[in-house]
């Protein structure tokens, strides 16, 4: 199964830049969607039903806003909608797809970028997130989390370390939680196989920021560590232009 996540930052405009077109070449299996920022009323499906997708989408309340989707080629054998948390489930994070032995998550992390407000509900929400996370795995155990987590882990994540380290995404106690969450026994895949390299996954719509590689790897595809043996190969698609971030995936057995 060749699952990938990315944040299309706008699924209609994602289309109309030549998304359809690189999921034919690529085809992946599963995809796990962020920022949809449409109803599903809204939804371009005849461009993604040719391929062979069935979409489920889990949008905001808010129209143009956040939202999550996962489209699949693998009919699901259950799919959840949301955690059960309204603050969350408003704003359209989570959705999750069970596929036999599987549980595939879409999920899209807050920012804190606006200001203090966001920042407290970021740092809340991942510790909701945690809780949640951990309760589901006792039922579901092999979890694949996927999705734009808004936090750039290490150094080695972000262009410009030094220059970041007050920015959130690159906050002390947001690395820190994400050091926290790791040690719970999940595994970040793309480091996992790629311990050194240094490739992004989000770049800056100012100061030329792709053209000159100035990014973060704020998206994930994190797997239960029981799952590890049969993750084959993970990736990072810098080729995908169709949005501000970039899609990453994994191929698992």
């Amino acid at each position: 199964m060749k699952i990938i996540t990315y944040n299309v930052n706008g699924l209609r405009a994602a289309t109309t830049k030549g998304l359809p077109e690189w999921l034919a070449e690529n085809n992946p299996d599963v995809v796990c969607l962020q920022e949809t920022k449409l109803q599903p009323e809204q939804y371009p499906a005849e461009a993604y039903e040719a391929l062979g997708y069935k979409a489920y989408f889990y949008s905001a309340q808010k129209k143009g806003y956040s939202g999550v989707a996962i489209l699949t080629k693998i009919e699901p054998d259950n799919v959840v909608y949301g955690m059960g948390i309204e603050a969350y489930d408003f704003e359209g994070r989570f959705i999750r797809a069970d596929f036999g032995d599987l549980s595939v998550v879409s999920v899209y992390h807050p920012s804190g970028t606006t200001g203090d407000e966001r920042q407290d509900f970021k740092m809340q929400w991942l510790a909701n997130f945690q809780t949640y996370v951990l309760e589901l795995q006792k039922e579901r155990p092999n979890l694949i989390l996927c999705g734009d987590y808004n936090i750039c882990h290490e150094a080695i994540d972000i262009h410009d370390p030094k220059g970041n380290a007050k920015n959130s995404g690159f906050l002390p106690e947001e690395r820190e939680w994400m050091t926290d969450f790791l040690d719970l026994g999940f595994i970040d895949t793309y480091r996992y196989f790629y311990p050194e390299e240094q490739k992004y996954t989000w770049w800056s719509y100012r100061f030329k920021a792709r053209s000159r590689d100035k990014g973060w790897r704020i998206d994930y595809c994190m797997v239960s560590q029981a799952l590890l043996p049969r993750v084959e190969e993970a990736w990072i698609s810098n080729d995908a232009v169709h949005s501000d971030h970039c899609p990453t995936g994994i191929t698992i057995k």
